[in-house]
């Protein structure tokens, strides 16, 4: 390391909101504004489209008590790689870095802003190709964020302001404005039998999860967070809690207005609450909302991931420019860029569709056996705050390490080749760490 290296460190500026808002950015995207539909579709009665959404909220509760307590013991920058690479073996944190650059993160930020890109040609009625909107997108959030944490974190925090401001606005206009829909004794049928139950609430629980899924980007700021062993597992919980609220409410609002029926007929629900609301007026303002809130899930998203890459690097298992910080903004600049590039790079050719196909599976297992990590760190160092430890350990903790692995286990049985070639892409990264290791001073 340089002497210039060694002198400059990584900024914690950042305090107990801007964890929250980096949880909730993380998770809320899209998604609560077009899922309800999907899991009404898979159960159909009213009570299982809310019991699905507050099971799946559960879920994710267990899952921000695990990593509460993960962040209490091992507050290092990096998050989820910290604790795998403490846990368990520098290789397995190596090769989730590796699957996160490669599928999660560049597939995953590709596909939202080509979202993103959908609702802005549809507002402003430009001539546009989407690959260029989605393009720029990425790449002025890019530059943002390698103006400061402070930059890309005020950025995120409005963002994710306007969006609860937009989801606000939908379940006002949804409960205050349009009469309740009558309600259908089709859609308040009891189940013929529970198996018939079990596998409706199990399928319905896929696209739940999904958009549950994200609060544990958060964790790779620790090493800029003030107090990462107090904030981050505030934050944590905080925000989880209040997704689950705002998703409920949403699922609610949605069947208050339209119906399970009608609810199960439309791809796009929350534009319907709106439109029978105020009308095309409606319809054209939550998609400014939709748009936002992508917007603001993509600034998320490459705000905290490039700290993993930072975090390789410092253990020398990945470029050395990437582990460098602006000497000014105190940010890993090459880290941030390589993640917009190759972000870029995917939402030109396309491919993001096919790499979402490999991000549930793989992003289960990482969950899981991070989960396991747990009960490694434990037996190494009983002690930790009572205040951030997980309540009902060890069973909630194996309750949540059994869904994840669930998921990932009809992930394969349902779509094995794009399970196999997740895998694969997972394995090719062993040959890569040694290659890394042997290149290490």
């Amino acid at each position: 390391m340089t002497a210039s290296e060694s002198k400059v460190a990584l900024a914690r500026r950042l305090g107990l909101f801007d964890a929250t808002m980096l949880v909730m950015g993380g998770i809320i995207g899209a998604g609560i504004f077009i899922n309800p539909s999907v899991v009404a579709r898979q159960l159909g009665a009213p009570w299982a489209i809310i019991g699905a959404w507050l099971v799946g909220g559960a879920v994710a509760l267990c899952g921000a008590f695990i990593y509460a307590e993960l962040a209490t013991r091992r507050p290092e920058v990096g998050g989820q790689y910290a604790y795998l690479r403490e846990a368990f073996h520098p290789l397995v944190a190596f090769l989730y870095g590796w699957t996160l650059l490669l599928v999660m993160q560049s597939g995953g930020l590709a596909a939202v802003a080509a979202t993103f890109a959908h609702y802005f040609i549809e507002l402003s009625a430009l001539a546009l190709p989407s690959w260029l909107v989605a393009s720029v997108a990425l790449a002025c959030l890019t530059a943002i964020n390698c103006l400061g944490v402070r930059a890309g974190s005020t950025t995120q925090n409005l963002l994710m302001t306007l969006k609860i401001g937009a989801i606000a606005a939908l379940v006002a206009c949804g409960l205050l404005l349009v009469p309740g829909a009558p309600p259908d004794a089709r859609s308040t049928a009891r189940y013929a039998s529970g198996f018939e139950l079990a596998t409706d609430f199990g399928a319905a629980l896929v696209p739940v999860f999904f958009a549950y899924g994200g609060w544990q980007t958060a964790g790779f700021m620790a090493g800029e967070l003030r107090r990462p062993e107090r904030d981050l597992p505030r934050g944590l919980l905080i925000g989880v809690v209040c997704v689950i609220v705002i998703y409920t409410t949403v699922s609610f609002v949605c069947l208050h207005v339209l119906g399970a029926q009608g609810l199960m007929a439309t791809n796009t629900p929350a534009s319907e609450v709106m439109r029978a609301a105020l009308g095309s007026t409606g319809a054209r303002l939550i998609a400014v909302g939709i748009a936002i809130s992508t917007l603001g899930l993509l600034s998320q998203g490459m705000l905290t991931v490039p700290r993993v890459y930072f975090a390789m690097a410092e253990d020398g298992l990945f470029f050395r420019r990437v582990r460098e910080l602006h000497p000014r903004t105190r940010v890993p600049v090459f880290a941030i860029l390589l993640q917009g590039l190759l972000a870029i790079v995917v939402v030109v050719s396309g491919r993001y569709e096919q790499i979402l196909n490999y991000v549930v599976s793989i992003d289960a297992l990482w969950f899981g056996l991070t989960a396991v990590a747990l009960f490694v760190l434990r037996r190494r160092a009983p002690a930790v705050p009572p205040d951030n430890s997980v309540p009902g350990h060890p069973w909630t903790t194996l309750f949540f390490i059994a869904v994840c692995w669930l998921v990932v286990a009809s992930a394969l049985y349902k779509y094995p080749r794009d399970g196999f070639i997740g895998l694969l892409v997972l394995l090719a990264g062993v040959p890569v760490y040694f290659l890394w290791r042997r290149r290490r001073p």
